[in-house]
């Protein structure tokens, strides 16, 4: 992988292990067990020379651009160079029409990481939008909008970086970086106080969250020490109750029943943050196509490899 793009990478908070492995996956799942591409290989001269466009087809918010150097560069032949080059930077509103950026290279590589380059960038680009949409009802407001582990299972980390993209701010990574007592948990534990008191014997470097449901185990679990209380499946009124009687004594996060139409609501109770699992679980794609130009065409200037 390119230096640039690896440097690009870390900067927006991805480890590019983890990408390579993921544009692996995918690659493999299209050119199967021979690594081939049936089609191109039949039909495009080996030493053909082109030049293709990322272009939006939708309005939206771009992330995750920069994943197309590393798909070129994982298409076998390895090491062949495609040169991208790209002319919007992740986070940025574009309108229907816009050329993201522009790769030349063998043509045949172009078009054998066609469909992995557009499913990568059009699913966080989805994210992304989704997200912003949200951080835009939040305006205005102390609230902000966080996403949850309902992620597609090996794109987490890429899903939680277009999150971020778009203006909202991820939870917790997985069941290691945040303790969650949950329902089931404090059933189990013998109350709301035990578990957590529990959490923090057994992991005191851990963050721990307590899942509430009523003003009473609000109370209780911050009377037992806890800071950061998950309030689930409340109404406004509810939430705002909880906000007045604990609210100066912990972080408050509202979750369930959460939409695009009531987040104004539910953000005016004075709740710190909303968490939605539909950023991830539920964000349609953005429309990106990838469509090759003629040769003479003259190039527009560009940025190479940053992820933003």
């Amino acid at each position: 992988m390119r230096s640039e793009v690896i440097a690009g990478l870390r900067a927006g908070g991805l480890d590019p292990g983890v990408v390579e492995s993921v544009v692996a996956t995918a690659l493999a799942e299209d050119l199967g067990p021979a690594g081939l591409d049936v089609t191109t290989a039949a039909t495009i001269d080996p030493g053909q020379v082109g030049t293709a466009e990322l272009v939006a087809r939708a309005d939206g918010v771009v992330a995750g651009l920069a994943l197309a150097a590393v798909v070129f560069d994982a298409v076998p032949p390895i090491g062949t160079d495609v040169e991208v080059r790209l002319h919007r930077t992740d986070g940025e509103r574009v309108p229907a029409g816009t050329v993201l950026a522009t790769f030349t290279g063998p043509v045949r590589i172009l078009l054998t990481g066609e469909r992995t380059v557009l499913n990568l960038i059009s699913r966080l680009s989805g994210v992304a939008t989704h997200t912003r949409a949200w951080a835009d009802a939040l305006h205005g407001s102390k609230a902000t909008v966080l996403d949850t582990r309902k992620t597609t299972p090996g794109l987490r980390l890429l899903e939680k970086y277009a999150v971020r993209v778009g203006g909202g701010g991820n939870k917790r990574m997985g069941l290691y970086d945040v303790a969650m007592v949950k329902d089931n948990h404090k059933l189990a534990a013998g109350g709301v106080g035990a578990a957590y008191r529990r959490c923090q014997e057994s992991f005191p470097d851990v963050a721990v969250e307590v899942e509430v449901t009523t003003l009473a185990e609000a109370v209780e679990a911050v009377d037992a020490g806890a800071t950061f209380l998950l309030c689930d499946n409340m109404s406004p009124e509810l939430l705002r109750a909880v906000v007045a009687e604990v609210g100066d004594r912990a972080e408050l996060e509202a979750t369930g029943g959460l939409t695009l139409a009531n987040a104004a609501r539910y953000a005016a109770t004075g709740v710190d943050h909303l968490s939605v699992g539909a950023l991830t679980h539920s964000s349609p794609i953005m429309d990106i196509a990838l469509d090759l130009r003629p040769a003479d065409r003259a190039d527009a200037a560009g940025r190479v490899g940053s992820v933003g």
